[in-house]
């Protein structure tokens, strides 16, 4: 599970951890300042989209095994980088095919209104892979007409008509994922997980007949496969080798065999093998094996992520979109924060869950803050900053899981940042003080806690299904929110402080709390459309969190909605009670998951976390029009360039930075286009 929240995190951590003083802040500030000035994080903006570059700290002294087995992985990360535009929309490989056809060859007016809004339409197309928008799942409006359109198709002599023409300006299909309540979710979203004629009740009533082997160990079914109707019948096409993706997948399988060619030790190369072994039969057995085993291969300086992982693209959580991450182990921050997996039962003995729902033995929960070097499909451009997996709960319980925080990644945000909008939403000085002191420390351990503690904590009670057939659409904001309310629940206690995690838990503490209501309510608030719902589920569960807790304390003034100025602020009075609050609801979304209460969770992610405040949303984007900085950030990756002698033998391998966004979208689609523009 993915943790996608823009967090500021950089050089500072290490000294934090270790309770600096302010001497020793100034210094690591002075050192951030050199640094800013030697790399340029910053690549171009466009839209509401900022494009970021980041390093690769280390890389140096890898050894040359090691830098070839991330370069096998990045490869084969890459290679399958177009899988995730066709699950993203059927049209999507089609349209971007034509219109990087007439981005390389056209020789007209460059300096065109027109072509200006074009050049931006596919800029916007490449960061979403596809024509909806990464985040809200609306269709991308072009601001160019389908006559212009026809004109540039004519002078490159390129072809687009029919349906993918005509879907660039249309209302067809205008919904990527479309969760709203009381509709045919899997009818209404333009997402290519199902044919065209599949409906709700059709999914419910093809997996209602599936039986795992063994009920304590159910399979993901549907993680790998896009379910159509034909002649009436329903049936599953299997991403795997001769199946849906299978040109892909071969390169996917040819880049993986290198790699488990040079695995650091036997535990990573037996779990490379049994992911080629489920590239090439998508059975889903041998799914459940490689997690298994790649859970529980933990030594090593290089991991990855590969394979159809998170379900936050289906409507109804049963299909997995392709989703690479390759990781080179920060060792220094992973010691240090070790410290969190290593007092996961502690976390999970005090929490607020009622005992039944409570774990008696969390088990194998490993931590690790680690350096990317290549993300492709679901992670790229637009990138989570933290991830749990595995996804099952029957191997998070019995086995364990990973989680990872991705240092690098926060540290280019935080680099690449400014403290305009802050200042803008804070309530008062001493709030913005506090952030300033506090809130990359507040956000690194809120990443550490919602992922190890958070995904990790809980369990379902004996008879009752999975989550994703008892919450059915609202898995993964309930999911989500109740990894989020752990970690806000521990991040007001003193028990950090006796980890020597902070200096000040209850200064970090109030930060974390300031942080989260303010996004709930209001900032995060920028990056939708006046008059749209909530839409994204990270986004729906910081909204029904800081509501629910709003309303919840209003007999206490726990939180105090103020008017100052025209504007609106919210100022917590009771750092306690909220803490408390975030306890109560905190047992109730483990309630809900435990006893799978779809009632329940229906009337709290309705109820407060959909719908929005159209005054205070107008009042809010008025407010933001003073900033030019995008509300959306997202990365080229740096580039891995592997030099070979006379016999083909890789001798190294350099890391290059790519000088432009479009530069290197089409040097994907010229290297790694193996699939036809109809799959």
């Amino acid at each position: 599970m993915k943790l996608k929240k823009v967090l500021s995190v950089a050089l500072l951590v290490s000294v934090l951890l270790s309770c600096v003083n302010d001497n020793k802040e100034k210094s690591v500030k002075a050192e951030i300042s050199k640094e800013k000035s030697v790399f340029n994080y910053n690549v171009e903006q466009f839209s509401d989209i900022k494009i970021l570059r980041y390093q690769i700290p280390g890389w140096e002294k890898l050894s040359l095994k090691e830098q070839k087995l991330v370069y096998y992985l990045t490869q084969a990360g890459l290679s399958g980088r177009d899988i995730m535009w066709d699950q993203n929309y059927r049209h999507n490989l089609k349209i971007r095919k034509a219109l990087e056809s007439i981005y390389t060859n056209y020789g007209g007016d460059k300096t065109s209104k027109d072509w200006n809004a074009f050049e931006t339409y596919l800029k916007r197309l490449w960061f979403s892979n596809g024509i909806h928008h990464h985040y809200s799942n609306d269709k991308i409006k072009p601001e160019f007409s389908s006559d212009y359109l026809k004109e540039i198709l004519e002078a490159t002599n390129t072809v687009l008509e029919g349906e993918a023409f005509d879907v660039i300006f249309n209302d067809e299909d205008s919904k990527k994922v479309n969760k709203a309540k009381g509709v045919d979710n899997v009818a209404l979203s333009a997402v290519n997980f199902y044919g065209p004629n599949v409906t709700n009740d059709d999914v419910a009533s093809f997996y209602k007949t599936k039986i795992s082997p063994n009920p304590e160990k159910p399979f993901s079914f549907g993680l790998n496969s896009q379910l159509v109707k034909e002649n009436g019948v329903l049936k599953e096409r299997v991403y795997k080798s001769g199946g849906l993706y299978g040109t892909a997948i071969d390169e996917i399988i040819k880049w993986l065999e290198l790699a488990k060619g040079v695995a650091e030790n036997e535990a990573q190369g037996n779990a490379l093998a049994l992911l080629i072994d489920y590239y090439k039969t998508g059975d889903l057995q041998t799914w459940d094996d490689y997690n298994v085993a790649w859970t529980t291969a933990t030594a090593g300086n290089i991991d990855y992520i590969n394979s159809f992982i998170e379900v936050y693209n289906d409507p109804l959580g049963y299909r997995g979109s392709y989703e690479t991450i390759v990781q080179i182990n920060d060792f220094d921050m992973s010691k240090k924060m070790k410290v969190v997996s290593d007092n996961a039962q502690w976390f999970e003995d005090n929490s607020t869950l009622m005992e039944e729902h409570k774990k008696k033995n969390v088990v194998g929960v490993s931590y690790k803050v680690v350096n990317v070097a290549g993300e492709a499909g679901d992670s790229s451009p637009s990138t989570p900053i933290g991830v749990n997996l595995p996804n099952a709960n029957w191997i998070r319980s019995t086995v364990g899981s990973k989680s990872v925080s991705l240092g690098n990644i926060t540290n280019a945000y935080s680099n690449a940042g400014s403290s305009g909008r802050l200042k803008e939403f804070v309530n008062d000085d001493e709030e913005f003080q506090l952030e300033e002191k506090y809130g990359r420390l507040a956000d690194k351990l809120h990443t550490a806690l919602h992922e190890v503690i958070g995904h990790a904590s809980g369990q379902i009670n004996p008879g009752v299904g999975t989550v994703k057939e008892t919450l059915k659409n609202y898995r993964s904001t309930l999911e989500e929110g109740r990894a989020d309310l752990v970690a806000l629940y521990y991040l007001y206690d003193s028990k950090l402080q006796d980890l020597g995690l902070v200096d000040d838990w209850k200064a970090l503490g109030k930060t974390a709390y300031d942080g989260y209501i303010r996004n709930g309510l209001m900032a995060q608030l920028i990056r939708l459309n006046l008059g749209d719902d909530v839409e994204e589920a990270h986004m729906r569960n910081r909204q029904w969190i800081s509501a629910w807790v709003f309303e919840k304390g209003q007999k206490d003034n726990v939180i105090e909605k103020i008017t100052r100025n025209g504007k609106t602020y919210y100022n917590i009075n009771d750092y306690e009670k909220l803490h408390e609050l975030f306890g109560q609801l905190l047992r109730e979304t483990q309630r809900i998951k435990s006893e799978g209460d779809y009632v329940a969770v229906e009337a709290l992610v309705e109820g407060y976390g959909v719908k929005v405040d159209q005054k205070l949303h107008a009042e809010i984007l008025e407010r933001n029009k003073q900033f030019t900085s995008a509300p959306y950030s997202g990365f080229v990756n740096p580039v891995l360039v592997a030099h070979k002698n006379e016999s083909g033998e890789i001798i190294s391998v350099k890391v290059t930075q790519p000088e432009t966004f479009s530069g290197q979208m089409l040097d994907y689609s010229k290297r790694y286009n193996f699939l036809p523009e109809v799959n």
